[in-house]
């Protein structure tokens, strides 16, 4: 079984995931635009009983930008990245901003949404579902 590992950038936050994401997207919302401090986000979904995080973290409550529950997002209270979050409407799972595994072998996203809110000049190519 694959284990993958997500780390802040000071490595006292982690996420150690086994199995395979149920869920890898490209959201371009507000939110995740901001969270991400980029055009884009991208995260991968893991059931949450396959995620054991290690380390301190300092969580944050966010309202969701399509009107559903808030999503709890858990930062390093050290370096400040953000390497999990959970809720915001996907239940029983543990998000996390794909770029934390330092992976450039990590699998594609397979879905993009909120595209009404996608800059311009950016395109998501490949096998993608669109969504606005």
């Amino acid at each position: 079984m694959t284990t993958r590992t997500a780390s802040c950038r000071c490595g006292q936050l982690r996420a150690e995931c086994t199995g395979e994401p149920v869920r890898i997207s490209v959201c371009h919302c507000l939110n995740c635009k901001q969270r991400s401090g980029s055009a884009f986000a991208v995260q991968a979904r893991f059931p949450t009983d396959q995620v054991t995080i290690t380390g301190q973290s300092t969580e944050w409550l966010a309202p969701s930008e399509s009107g559903g529950p808030p999503a709890s997002f858990h930062f390093c209270p050290v370096c400040g990245g953000n390497v999990w979050y959970s809720g915001g409407g996907i239940a029983d799972t543990i998000a996390i901003p794909v770029g934390h595994f330092a992976d450039p072998a990590f699998p594609a996203p397979s879905i993009s949404v909120f595209e009404e809110r996608q800059c311009a000049w950016l395109s998501i190519t490949g096998v993608v579902e669109h969504y606005d």
